[in-house]
């Protein structure tokens, strides 16, 4: 027995030296433990939501606060913040939680689609509609339904959808009778409502009835302590469904990814971590950095800090210029730049952006 004992005190004391030399010829070469199976010290995972920032905290506290309510909530953010994963925690929070959770793009529905697509229609409403119709506040009935980019809604569907919330009536087209939705509302937008309220592009008075409880979800950038937890978390979904066993990340490429601007937020990081998992057959995570230096090189050049609004310009500009100028279409700059054609050209328009003026200056 007592062989048996030093057998494995020795084995132990062997896994402990190895153990530390492997650490210590880790850190020699600036490789740094992601330590996946162990939790973060003020690590918060709340439905889905990764992060411990300041920033980050105060979201989830006005999430908590408005999910027990039944107000309307406006999520303001930028492109890939995770405003839908606010949403469904609105919703999975609420007492409408056992209720469906009816998700909505007003981006992704031609315009002329989106007001039966919202409250249904009959047969034969129109040219094309061969059966009735279940609209989508009909299907989120005692539940919630998840409007994105809510300013994307044309103007002759706005009056009808500020009716439905204010009171809760609509009818399906082709059809008299009044039907009623007991469904909560959660808007979310990736563009300046009030700004498009000046220029006439959205309705003052509904602009008004969904900003009951704006929640403004931070960018990427405003949280970078967030992003070692978000690769960590990302990199155990994919290594787990690619049985990957990684392990380590050179603190470099660490460094890099905090560096890096992330003008498409999450999203950006959640695919940039999800290539590098496919790059990465042994435990040391392979991270495509060039990319992200390159990037990074190229907002350090001039030596002088530019506005948000600069940094932008340039970025829609360069996007146009490598796609000819096209913005629509699935090779169009919108499409790269992760924004919808109309989004795309009201930010133009903001920021001054024109191809004739554009040619003009270049000559």
């Amino acid at each position: 027995m007592s062989a048996t004992v030093t057998d494995v005190a020795e084995t132990d004391r062997s896994e402990s030296v190895n153990g530390s030399l492997i650490r210590s010829r880790q850190a020699e070469a600036g490789i740094s433990a992601l330590s996946f199976g162990d939790p973060v010290p003020g690590e918060s995972i709340c439905q889905g939501i990764v992060g411990r920032s300041e920033a980050l905290r105060n979201v989830l506290e006005q999430l908590e606060m408005v999910a027990s309510t039944d107000a309307t909530v406006l999520i303001c953010g930028e492109t890939g913040t995770g405003k839908e994963l606010v949403a469904r925690a609105v919703h999975n929070l609420s007492a409408r939680r056992t209720s469906p959770f009816v998700k909505c793009s007003c981006a992704a529905i031609p315009a002329g689609l989106l007001e039966s697509e919202l409250f249904g229609h009959e047969k034969g409403a129109f040219t094309g509609a061969a059966a009735k119709r279940i609209g989508r506040f009909e299907l989120a009935n005692r539940g919630t339904i998840f409007l994105d980019e809510i300013g994307e809604t044309p103007l002759e569907v706005q009056p009808k959808l500020l009716r439905v919330l204010q009171e809760r009536e609509f009818e399906r087209l082709g059809d008299s009778r009044t039907l009623r939705s007991d469904a909560r509302l959660v808007a979310a937008t990736n563009v300046d409502l009030p700004e498009m309220v000046d220029a006439k592009r959205f309705r003052a008075d509904l602009y008004y009835r969904l900003n009951v409880f704006p929640i403004h979800v931070p960018p990427l950038r405003e949280r970078r302590e967030d992003i070692p937890l978000l690769v960590r978390h990302f990199v155990c979904d994919y290594a787990s469904r690619m049985h990957r066993r990684i392990k380590v990340v050179a603190s470099a490429a660490m460094d890099a990814l905090v560096r890096y601007s992330w003008p498409g937020n999450v999203r950006e990081l959640q695919h940039l971590i999800e290539r590098a998992v496919i790059l990465s057959p042994s435990e040391l995570l392979k991270i495509p950095v060039s990319e992200i230096d390159k990037d990074t090189g190229a907002r350090k050049t001039g030596g002088s800090r530019r506005t948000l609004e600069e940094v932008e310009r340039a970025h829609i500009l360069a996007t146009l210029n490598e796609t000819s100028w096209v913005v629509s279409g699935p090779r169009g700059a919108a499409s790269r730049l992760g924004l919808n054609r109309s989004t795309l050209q009201f930010r133009m328009k903001k920021l001054g952006i024109d191809r004739g003026a554009e040619g003009r200056a270049t000559r």
